[in-house]
């Protein structure tokens, strides 16, 4: 842990969803075959115009509210004027003079306590082209060239690598909440730039700003801080602080350091000025309640209500509200009147636990609620013990059937008093020499004679009567 105050401030960008992209009729879609959701407009042919997409433009608007920003009273476009290979334009078109949102705020939980993370501002922009690197050459992949990007810039306001992760998650919830957002890390739709400095306790002015650049993972993220820290650290003890100089690094995972790219000016000039073939236009009150009315229960609330009205953990709350996809198949669950801490343990434990074995996502798993409700069903009818519902779930799962098909074909539970009885009596009647070690105080033969009935009965005996039974049998 560092001596010093850590100051951190993030800018998030986020890859939205839409049909096309946000100034192009190109499908906005992820392609692994570079160069094929391109259109001219994308590759900046002559007499090419942008039009904006209205959706991309809603789903900003909507972020700009569930962050508590000033919205502006008419939107219109800026160009970032500046060259470099992906950006075939010369410029890209973005939001400087009037963003979507500014001067937000937004409360996150870390470590068991709630944040205030203040926003700067939050803007609408075009994503630039890939570029491939291969030995001797790079290749340009114009698919992603034209997509649209949320920009979310924070204050320096976060104080740990713990901070900005938590934060970090967060907006991917909420991005995935309110549907505008995959928030897909492994597609790229999430990258982070991460400005930090330090200072000392007392000190009234921040430190020298080191800017991380395009750090692709929350892991990465969190690393990259922590090696910053301790970079900053080491030379402001050593007495060199003079040599942390206000530069761009970027994160290498291979060596676990972050590596100088080019020094950094406080102001570089852009020569931002207003697209010219983007018309102004006014966001009108009327269109803002629409869009305030389409924003769902975000995770925090989520979370919240399943602490207090169905006596979850703050943990596994935590867990469920991680992912859209789990929240939706908790919340199916419950529409299917599964019982809410039943449905949250097989959802926390073995149905995340199989879908990160198959590497898949839950959306893609086979056993959906329904299928879950009949092994629950089962249970709960004592038909099948919990060892069988967990062998039964797992086959299922790996065979993609029903569970209803194994219980049919004989995996069901013995509960009958008497059978059971006359078993525990048979395994008894040889068992001499273990009773009267039992009784001598070896009390742990308890759990002998359990799996005794258990292997008579291949694993099919109700394991409450069976206990019941043995105990009787012994006291």
């Amino acid at each position: 842990m560092s001596k010093y105050k850590v100051v951190i401030g993030l800018e998030m960008h986020c890859e939205l969803k839409s049909n096309s992209k946000v100034f192009s009729s190109a499908r906005n879609s992820y392609n692994s075959l570079p160069n094929d959701n391109v259109r001219p407009i994308d590759m900046a042919f002559p007499g090419t115009l942008p039009v904006v997409n209205k959706k991309c433009v809603k789903d900003a608007l909507k972020m700009s509210m569930v962050l508590n920003c000033t919205i502006p009273q008419y939107m219109y476009f800026d160009r970032k004027n500046y060259y470099y290979p992906d950006l075939p334009k010369g410029y890209q078109i973005t939001q400087m003079e009037s963003p979507v949102g500014i001067n937000g705020k937004i409360d996150i939980e870390c470590n068991g306590q709630i944040v205030p993370v203040t926003i700067h501002d939050i803007h609408l922009e075009e994503d630039a082209a890939s570029l491939d690197h291969y030995f001797g050459t790079s290749c340009i992949d114009y698919n992603r060239a034209g997509v649209p990007l949320l920009e979310l810039v924070t204050e320096p306001c976060l104080s740990s690598a713990d901070e900005a992760v938590a934060f970090l998650e967060t907006m991917r919830s909420i991005y995935q909440f309110c549907d505008v957002s995959e928030g897909d890390t492994k597609k790229g739709q999430i990258r982070c730039d991460v400005n930090v400095s330090i200072m000392d306790e007392d000190a009234k002015e921040f430190g020298t700003r080191v800017e991380i650049k395009n750090v692709n993972s929350f892991g990465g993220v969190h690393d990259a801080i922590i090696y910053e820290i301790e970079r900053q650290s080491k030379l402001k003890d050593e007495g060199r602080y003079d040599e942390v100089i206000q530069e761009t690094r970027r994160w290498d995972e291979e060596t676990a350091q972050t590596i100088h790219m080019r020094s950094k000016v406080d102001a570089i000039d852009y020569k931002y000025f207003v697209d010219p073939n983007i018309p102004k236009y006014k966001i009108t009150k009327e269109w803002l309640e629409e869009i305030k009315k389409e924003i769902p229960m975000l995770p925090l609330e989520c979370k919240q209500k399943y602490i207090n009205e169905y006596g979850l953990s703050d943990y596994d709350a935590g867990v469920i509200i991680k992912e859209k996809a789990y929240v939706d198949y908790y919340e199916e669950c419950l529409s299917l009147n599964i019982n809410p801490k039943v449905a949250c343990n097989w959802l926390t434990t073995q149905i995340l636990g199989e879908i990160n074995h198959q590497e898949i996502s839950l959306n893609d798993f086979y056993i959906k609620p329904r299928l879950l409700k009949q092994l629950i069903d089962a249970l709960d009818a004592k038909t099948i013990s919990s060892k069988q519902a967990k062998e039964i779930f797992f086959k299922a799962a790996s065979e993609q059937k029903e569970p209803k098909s194994y219980i049919k074909e004989g995996m069901t539970q013995i509960s009958d008093e008497k059978e059971l009885t006359k078993i525990v009596e048979a395994i008894m009647e040889r068992s001499e020499n273990q009773i009267a070690q039992y009784k001598n105080g070896k009390t742990n033969l308890f759990d002998y004679f359990v799996g005794q009935v258990m292997k008579e009965t291949k694993g099919k005996a109700n394991p409450v009567i069976t206990k019941e039974l043995i105990n009787k049998y012994l006291n």
